[in-house]
């Protein structure tokens, strides 16, 4: 049987989770350079860019977050996010170059966007249950970007411009 002083707290699994998100942005910041820069569309480069810039204030407002908490903000290495963004690499890598490689890009952002709201959507819950309102408002401001952005991409994905690269890379297929 633990005993109590090795027990841990919903505060502590909390302080966790803000470190592994801590590292998910920041390995972001460093991938979408690499994603709008294969991007062919100006509406999807311009969407990426405008949330690069969206991410690096995550970034701080985390920094902002872990000050309110008296902590330093320090990261703790998140598999999750190192596989999704692995997986972005690859479909940029096969399919980047071809007609469907925007469609890619939407693909493979959604499903780092849908590991945010999920990382986010839990720490406002926490952070409402530890009763750390000034945490939760500034992790939920962020949580609505989340949102925004996918919503972004899912208009972007249904956009004239992406069926037409979709139907180009069919064509070329047949």
């Amino acid at each position: 049987m633990a005993t109590k002083s090795h027990e841990k707290s919903l505060k502590d699994l909390f302080v966790h989770a803000l470190k592994d998100i801590y590292y998910a942005e920041n390995a972001i910041v460093k991938a979408l350079p690499k994603v709008i820069e294969k991007a062919k569309h100006e509406h999807l480069k311009n969407a990426l860019t405008a949330h690069l810039e969206e991410t690096r204030g995550h970034v701080g407002r985390l920094e902002d977050v872990f000050g309110e908490l008296s902590l330093k903000p320090t990261s703790v290495r998140c598999e999750a996010i190192e596989g999704i963004l692995k997986e972005g690499e690859e479909i940029l890598s096969d399919f980047g170059a071809s007609p469907a490689g925007d469609a890619g890009i939407i693909f493979a952002c959604q499903a780092v966007e849908h590991y945010e709201i999920n990382r986010y959507g839990t720490l406002v819950a926490w952070a409402k249950e530890l009763k750390l309102a000034a945490v939760g408002k500034m992790l939920k401001a962020t949580l609505d970007e989340e949102y925004m952005a996918d919503d972004k991409l899912t208009k972007l994905a249904e956009s004239s411009e992406n069926r037409e690269g979709i139907v180009r890379s069919a064509a070329h297929a047949a």
